[in-house]
């Protein structure tokens, strides 16, 4: 196991080397993610002046809800968005090359091409999540600030866990790239506004089949301590850790069962 993690600690040091070694575009990347993340910001600011309410929900709060969002996605996006690399190795042959390799095949996608980029991502969301946090009125206790560390980490957890689980698509579609990609991102654009705008059977398809709703609008409900429109009980901000774990267990069982059925590509 020791020598396992060194070798990991050795690809990821290499990974980090070569991203530094171009610091000015690093930078300018970095800063255009941010840019083009705090630009949605921008419009939901703008449409608030028109409105008063999206879904009975005020501006902190869908702010809130979308900073959860932007900080989850962009961690997960950080640590496993390699994975959408993953139908072009199979396309050209390079993923039965990653298989006779004494390393388990998920590490080696997430460290195959760490783009720091997307660090732009992660850091306005953390920027927006913590002004819409300083800008709410909460009641600021010791639990509400382990709630707020929490539901980040156990956010990315979850869209870490329906990225690997989307993209195990590709090992029996050829095309699967598109259909990961409506699942992941179309998850990071539902997660970012309340649950009572959309219809009941989308509803219920993206907060409770793709646990979207437990990234951020639960926690938003429980760390303002207001009353669910839906009428759910406001302690369900608190299931992120279980929904988390029953992601990954969900998530895990469809990846085993792709790797295991995969047969190579034939080329």
């Amino acid at each position: 196991m020791a020598d396992t993690l060194r070798v990991y600690a050795g690809i990821l040091h290499a990974r980090w080397r070569i991203a530094m070694s171009y610091r000015t575009s690093f930078a300018f990347e970095i800063t255009g993610q941010a840019i083009g993340q705090l630009t949605e910001v921008v419009v939901i600011a703008l449409l608030f002046t028109r409105i008063r309410s999206m879904g009975g929900f005020d501006v902190t709060a869908v702010l809130l809800m979308y900073g959860f969002s932007a900080a989850c996605f962009g961690l997960a996006d950080t640590v496993v968005g390699q994975v959408e690399k993953l139908p072009q190795l199979i396309r050209s042959g390079e993923l039965d090359a990653m298989l006779i390799r004494p390393l388990g095949l998920l590490p080696q996608l997430c460290l195959l091409d760490i783009q720091l980029r997307r660090l732009g991502r992660l850091l306005s969301g953390l920027l927006i999540l913590g002004v819409a946090a300083h800008r709410a009125p909460i009641d600021w206790t010791w639990d509400r600030f382990l709630l707020v560390g929490l539901c980040t980490v156990t956010g990315a957890v979850i869209f870490s866990a329906i990225f690997v689980a989307a993209c195990s698509i590709s090992f029996w579609v050829v095309e699967g790239s598109e259909l990961a990609n409506a699942v992941t991102y179309g998850g990071t654009a539902f997660a970012s506004y309340p649950l009572t705008i959309y219809d009941r059977i989308l509803r219920r398809l993206m907060a409770y089949v793709l646990p979207g709703a437990f990234i951020s609008y639960y926690p938003t409900v429980t760390l303002l301590g207001i009353r669910d429109p839906l009428g759910l009980p406001g302690w369900f901000g608190w299931l992120g850790p279980v929904v988390a774990l029953l992601s990954c267990l969900v998530a895990g069982l469809i990846w085993r069962t792709a790797v295991r059925r995969y047969r190579g590509t034939g080329s």
